[in-house]
């Protein structure tokens, strides 16, 4: 929780002012890609460092640049900013029989976020990320999680996630404490886009491609 009584970090305020400058009028900020030195970090927890117009700000940008990349989240340490903040966004597609549980996840701003498991099951699917452009690989996740975070306003929130929502909330979370979902991705599914689409995609499940390209699921 923070609040009024938050002591903002003139210099940091500063940096984060000048890095949405960067984003230009369309306030789209730039992605940095795996090997920068940030996406390895533990970001610090977010304490109210950044006054509430800066921080406002910050998110508006954040927002665009995941819409635009397209996304359905962006933490902090994407767009070079070691602190422990992110934003989510997705809605149900056409295909209600999506067996990747695809719900509607209504913009969030995530702050100092933590989640944990509910029960044992995982799901297996394909995952990308926009610091790991070009690629997707299969990851196994947690089908369901109790999360926690604050929002921009310092108010905590729980909430108990499932399927393809508890998918972004963990992925996005793993991103601020150094963890790319590759990491523990299964190597052999490495695919381009343009593979993806013209051989894996037919069906959400890998299962074939598991079958083909030589991993368990």
């Amino acid at each position: 929780m923070f609040g009024k009584n938050s002591k903002v970090d003139l210099e940091l305020n500063r940096d984060v002012e000048h890095l949405i400058k960067t984003g230009g009028k369309e306030h789209i900020l730039p992605i940095v890609q795996a090997g920068e030195p940030v996406l390895r970090q533990q970001t610090v927890a977010y304490t109210g460092q950044l006054s509430k117009h800066t921080l406002a700000k910050l998110i508006d940008a954040m927002r665009t640049t995941m819409l635009e990349a397209p996304g359905v989240g962006l933490a902090a340490t994407q767009i070079g900013l070691g602190l422990a903040l992110a934003v989510l966004e997705d809605h149900i597609r056409d295909d209600e029989d999506d067996p990747r549980e695809i719900g509607e996840l209504p913009f969030h701003v995530i702050i100092n976020p933590v989640y944990a498991p509910v029960g044992t099951e995982t799901r297996s699917f394909y995952e990308g990320c926009l610091s790991f452009d070009g690629y997707q690989a299969v990851r196994k996740r947690w089908l369901d999680i109790d999360a926690e975070w604050d929002d921009e306003n310092g108010m905590h929130h729980k909430e108990r996630m499932h399927g393809w929502p508890a998918r972004i909330f963990q992925h996005e979370t793993d991103h601020l404490s150094g963890e790319l979902y590759i990491d523990k991705a299964e190597i052999r599914s490495l695919t381009t886009y343009e593979n993806l689409e013209d051989f894996w995609c037919e069906d959400p499940v890998p299962t074939e491609a598991a079958k083909e390209l030589g991993f368990e699921l």
